[in-house]
C-alpha cells in the first residue's frame, strides 16, 4: 500500500497504543479522544518531544458519549468521510476503561459506569462503519462468566452491524515486553471493505487467515516454564550478575538498562513513603506474590503493570517504589517517551499502568497491516487476471 492508514484514537491516555501503530510507519494517527485532560497533556507532551506531528483533526477532550449527541455524530462522521478521501483506509482504535471487568478492580461489569463505555464504543463503531477497529480489554471481560455474556452481546451487535471477527487473548510478554499482562483483543473488519478485495467470500473465511502469531518474539509456554531465578534477601545497591543470558530481553535489569531509567528526564518522578523505609527494606528482591508490595527481581520480568489503588511495586535494588521511568521501560516505551513534568504523580502512573505495552500494540498493528495488504495483492491479481481476460 502506497498510502497510510488512518486511526481514530479513543480513550487514548497516554497514546501507547498509538505509538504503536505509528512506529510501524504504515498508520497516521488523525484524530485523538480522552476524557482526562491531563492524559491527553501527557499524550500531547509526550509526542511533541519526540517530534511526532499533531494530527489532522486534533485532539478532543470529552467523553465517548458526547458522540451520541447527534451534531456532535455528525462531526466526527464529517472527519471520517473527509479521512478516507486522504488515506482510503480508516480504522478505530481504544480501549475503554476496564475496572469495572477486573478480578482485582470494582468488578461491576456492564453496568458500572467504566463498564457502559465499552458499550458506547461499540456502539459508535457501529453507527460510523471504519472499515475496521481494534477493541482491548482486561482478561476478565473474557473469562469471568457474567462479563463473557455481556461481551458476546457486543460481539453480536458487531456482527449485525456487518463486521467479522477475529478474537484473542494475547500476553504483552510474547512480544517481548518485560511484564506478565494478559489482555483480550477483539479485531473486526466491515464485510463490504473485504469484498472490495473481490474474493468470493461471506468474510467469515477470510478472516480466519488473519495471524495473530506472525509477530511474536517469544511463546509463553518457553517463558513460563523456564527456571527463572528466586526470591534473594534485598540488598541495596548490590550488583548481581544473571547467571545465564536466556530471556535477557525479558528481564527489568535490561530494560532498565536499555532506557537509561536511571539518567532518563522520569527518573525522580517516584512516590515516597509516608512511614520511613523499614517495610520497603524487608521485602526480598524477587517477593513479587502479594497483592501489593511487590518488589521487582532485576533478572525477571515483572507482574503485569499496574499501579493504580495498593498496587505499589517496589524498585529491586533500591529502598523505594519504581520511577516512572522504570514503569515506562517495564511498558516496553521507547526512552525516549517522557511526560511531562507538571503532570502529578498520580495521573503519571495511572495512565502508564492503563495503557497498552507499546511492543505488543506495534505487533498488533503490523498484523493488522499484513492482513490488510494481503487483501490488496489479491485485488491487484483480480485486476490483472480480468485485463489479461479481456
Amino acid at each position: 500500500m502506497d498510502k497510510k492508514i488512518g486511526i481514530f484514537s479513543f480513550f487514548a491516555g497516554a497514546g501507547f497504543l498509538d505509538l504503536g501503530f505509528e512506529r510501524t510507519e504504515k498508520f497516521e494517527t488523525a484524530f485523538v479522544n480522552e476524557y482526562h485532560r491531563p492524559f491527553m497533556d501527557i499524550y500531547r507532551g509526550a509526542r511533541k518531544n519526540m517530534g511526532i506531528p499533531e494530527p489532522m483533526f486534533g485532539h478532543e477532550v470529552k467523553s465517548i458519549t458526547d458522540y451520541h449527541d447527534s451534531a456532535e455524530f455528525e462531526k466526527l462522521k464529517e472527519k471520517i468521510e473527509e479521512a478516507k478521501e486522504r488515506f482510503g483506509t480508516i480504522g478505530f482504535i481504544g480501549g475503554p476503561p476496564c475496572p469495572d471487568f477486573s478480578v482485582g478492580g470494582k468488578n461491576k461489569g456492564q453496568h458500572g459506569e467504566n463498564g457502559k463505555l465499552s458499550g458506547t464504543y461499540v456502539e459508535l463503531i457501529c453507527n460510523t462503519q471504519p472499515d475496521f477497529f481494534l477493541f482491548e480489554n482486561v482478561k476478565g471481560l473474557y473469562r469471568t462468566a457474567k462479563h463473557r455474556a455481556f461481551f458476546e452481546s457486543l460481539k453480536d451487535q458487531l456482527h449485525d452491524a456487518g463486521y467479522v471477527l477475529t478474537e484473542n487473548l494475547i500476553n504483552a510478554i510474547e512480544y517481548g515486553a518485560p511484564q506478565d499482562r494478559q489482555r483480550i483483543i477483539l479485531i473486526g473488519f466491515r464485510k463490504q471493505f473485504l469484498k472490495s478485495a473481490r474474493i468470493q467470500s461471506n468474510g467469515e473465511d477470510l478472516i480466519a487467515s488473519f495471524d495473530w502469531n506472525a509477530n511474536k518474539v517469544f511463546h509463553k509456554e518457553d517463558i513460563f516454564k523456564y527456571s527463572w531465578p528466586s526470591t534473594s534477601p534485598f540488598e541495596e545497591d548490590i550488583k548481581k550478575e544473571i547467571a545465564e543470558e536466556t530471556f535477557l530481553e525479558l528481564t527489568v535489569q535490561h530494560w532498565f538498562e536499555k532506557n537509561d531509567v536511571l539518567n532518563h528526564p522520569n527518573a525522580q518522578h517516584y512516590f515516597t513513603p509516608r512511614n520511613g523505609l523499614p517495610k520497603f527494606q524487608s521485602i526480598s528482591e524477587g517477593d513479587d506474590l502479594k497483592k501489593s508490595y511487590k518488589r521487582l527481581h532485576r533478572w525477571r520480568y515483572s507482574p503485569t503493570a499496574a499501579y493504580g489503588n495498593n498496587e505499589v511495586h517496589l524498585h529491586p535494588y533500591k529502598a523505594r517504589r519504581l520511577s516512572a521511568a522504570e514503569a515506562l521501560a517495564i511498558q516496553s516505551l521507547p526512552k525516549e517517551f517522557v511526560i511531562p513534568n507538571n503532570i502529578s504523580l498520580t495521573d503519571m502512573f495511572k495512565t502508564i499502568g492503563n495503557g497498552v505495552p507499546y511492543l505488543a500494540a506495534r505487533a498488533l498493528a503490523l498484523s493488522i497491516y499484513k492482513f490488510i495488504d494481503n487483501l490488496n495483492l489479491v485485488n491487484e491479481k483480480a485486476v490483472y487476471a480480468e485485463a489479461d481476460s479481456q
